[in-house]
């Protein structure tokens, strides 16, 4: 039997919290998750969220990403197996989301050092990949893989990596 009356499982489903933030404060909170003022913008104007859900949801189809804001983006970002060296960097969400990469291997640190290399001598950016939950052989061959693609595939797959990084700490967030 349904009712039309929220209980109090249904108060855990709702970004109460986040929707009753000031816009200014919203988009601030937002931008920790995706560095990209367009798209925390739209987010923060689209409260109240009636769910999580619905709020993923929106996080998951915000718009597609220029190239100002695709470098916006991965400026927040250190290479992967690197410690973040500056404040965009999100450091504390950049090492818990990193935690798979095994820093005491020497051979795995160095190959990502130099497949970081590979990768931006070959597409001019940063090497992008939801880290949380992989291993470091699961990253390498990911970036190995990812060294073929052509600039336009390579793109999209770097922005739907954001997306999912931008998810995992908009989850963290909440």
């Amino acid at each position: 039997m349904s009712s039309s009356h929220s209980g109090p499982e249904d108060l855990a489903s709702t970004p109460t919290t986040f929707n009753a933030l000031t816009p200014d404060a919203a988009e601030a909170r937002l931008m920790i998750c995706l560095g990209v003022r367009r798209w925390a913008r739209e987010l923060a104007t689209g409260r109240p969220y009636d769910s999580t859900e619905a709020l993923l949801a929106a996080a998951k189809a915000a718009g597609d990403l220029t190239d100002d804001e695709l470098h916006a983006a991965l400026s927040g970002h250190p290479r992967i197996g690197e410690r973040a060296s500056s404040p965009e960097h999100q450091g504390e969400m950049s090492e818990r989301e990193q935690a798979g990469v095994d820093q005491g291997d020497a051979t795995a640190v160095a190959d990502l050092a130099a497949g970081n290399a590979a990768y931006e001598e070959r597409f001019d950016r940063v090497f992008l990949i939801r880290a949380a939950g992989r291993s470091t052989p699961e990253i390498l061959a990911e970036l190995r893989r990812r060294l073929d693609n052509d600039d336009a595939t390579e793109r999209r797959e770097t922005v739907t990596q954001l997306r999912e990084i931008a998810v995992l700490r908009l989850k963290e967030m909440l």
